[in-house]
């Protein structure tokens, strides 16, 4: 009997995806026309590959069973960019089906956190790339800002990019505009940074009834209280406590930890400098015609940036720099070390200072997600297209990714894989093609490795005994 094995495909990444996709209601929400295929495959692409959609089309779906899966002809390149824009005009249907697929039958949650974030551009042909305060330190690059609405438990539920000179505050009100307008929630409590809840979104959150915020203040902010009497310096410690001002609760706390970090840091900044003057010195001594002048604009400069310009005290004698410090200022400058506060207008019935606390620490969930989405897993960047449409198309193929990634995080950390190696586990289960007397069949696996079959029982996958 002729029994030739013909070729294999990579097909087990493929499948628990469009499962994932189904739980989570995000094959439903795309649709089963061919543009909502194309859709789940760039989610797929996102998740399994992070690569160009040249890539994608060329290299990586010569591997994968996506006929076979999806049941659509491998597409070209011009394709998914077109789909990108069908992605675009569809993201806010999209957005608003999968808000009720994940609320069906449960009672909306209230508690809804934002942040934002910017990816930096490479070139200055993207629509809305423009220079602005970049959060990736790439001096000189343009960039997009992108804002990220999550719900209490961490799980995003819209997503917006905006042009890259955009402010942080600015951003607010269209997200506020989601939760009333499309998302029908009649309470919400805001949580937003300090560099994002000011007052005029305070005064937009509280002209709603039953909207609250929540959110920090900065360290002037605590200042101007402490001298007004509302927080006391000597209350700040490692207990959470509260005070209360013109209907306005303040949540306080010193964190030890943090303290340290921040004392640590400026005994380094310190040493720093002293060495820098050191260098200075003896290179004042080596080279006679050098101007000491020169040597404490520099030393000047750094000190600027270590933001010690203000404490450092700087004298030239005999073409020696002499360096110290106003001990005074340092301890005044100290005294807030690890100090924060909350603050909130949310009645003390319906959260107790503890959970205010708690609520606004998981705002990390939110800057979470953006790690996952820019550097740790999907790699937002490089962004290879220039249109707007298509911008936005592909940072909302992220997001939808960042859902799956996430479902199957919460599901399968306990098995102590990181995420990488999850999904590379599941995608490395294939078929092999053989041929058999002219008759082809596709033979799946009939058992899996140890740690894919704990990996497939954590998500519930049920794989097809036949292609």
């Amino acid at each position: 009997m002729d029994y030739t094995p013909c070729c294999c495909r990579l097909w087990g990444g493929l499948i628990a995806i469009e499962q994932l996709c189904d739980e989570l209601g995000i094959n439903k929400a795309l649709g089963g026309d061919s543009d909502g295929k194309l859709a789940l495959l760039q989610i797929m692409g996102r998740i399994l590959c992070q690569r160009s959609r040249l890539y994608i089309s060329t290299q990586w779906s010569l591997d994968q069973a996506i006929e076979e899966v999806l049941k659509i002809d491998v597409p070209c390149e011009d394709l998914l960019y077109s789909n990108l824009d069908w992605i675009a005009s569809q993201q806010q249907n999209i957005e608003d089906r999968l808000f009720a697929h994940r609320h069906k039958g449960e009672k909306l949650c209230t508690i809804y956190l934002y942040d934002v974030t910017s990816s930096y551009l490479e070139g200055s042909c993207n629509e809305l790339g423009a220079y602005g305060y970049n959060r990736d330190g790439k001096r000189g690059k343009m960039q997009i800002v992108v804002g990220l609405l999550c719900d209490e438990a961490g799980y995003p539920v819209s997503i917006e990019v905006f042009e890259g000179n955009t402010s942080d505050v600015s951003t607010v009100s269209s997200q506020l505009q989601k939760l009333r307008k499309r998302f029908g929630l009649e309470k919400v409590v805001f949580v937003g940074d300090r560099g994002m809840i000011k007052r005029t979104s305070i005064e937009a959150i509280q002209n709603e009834k039953n909207w609250y915020y929540l959110t920090a203040i900065t360290k002037p902010q605590i200042e101007t209280l402490i001298r007004q009497g509302v927080l006391q310096l000597e209350l700040f410690s490692d207990e959470v406590l509260e005070a209360e001002s013109d209907q306005t609760r303040y949540v306080f706390r010193r964190n030890p930890d943090r303290a340290d970090q921040i004392r640590q840091t400026r005994m380094q900044k310190r040493e720093s400098l002293i060495e820098l003057v050191k260098k200075k010195n003896q290179y004042l001594t080596e080279h006679k015609k050098a101007k000491p002048e020169v040597a404490l604009k520099a030393i000047r400069e750094k000190a600027k940036r270590l933001q010690l310009a203000e404490v450092t005290l700087l004298q030239e004698s005999n073409r020696k720099i002499i360096i110290s410090f106003d001990e005074q200022a340092l301890q005044e400058a100290s005294r807030l070390d690890g100090c924060y506060v909350i603050k909130s207008d949310l009645p003390a019935a319906d959260a107790s200072k503890e959970t205010l606390h708690s609520r606004y620490k998981d705002l990390a969930m939110v800057e979470q997600a953006f790690r996952t989405m820019k550097q740790s897993f999907e790699e937002i960047r490089p962004i290879y297209v220039r249109k707007e449409s298509r911008t936005r198309g592909h940072v909302f193929v992220c997001f939808l990714a960042y859902m799956v990634i996430k479902h199957v995080w919460e599901n399968c950390k306990h098995l102590g894989f990181n995420q990488i190696k999850i999904f590379e586990s599941l995608n490395c289960i294939q078929y092999v093609h053989y041929k058999v007397e002219n008759v082809e069949i596709k033979a799946l696996p009939g058992k899996l490795l140890d740690h894919q079959q704990k990996i497939v029982d954590a998500l519930k996958i049920k794989y097809p005994k036949t292609l």
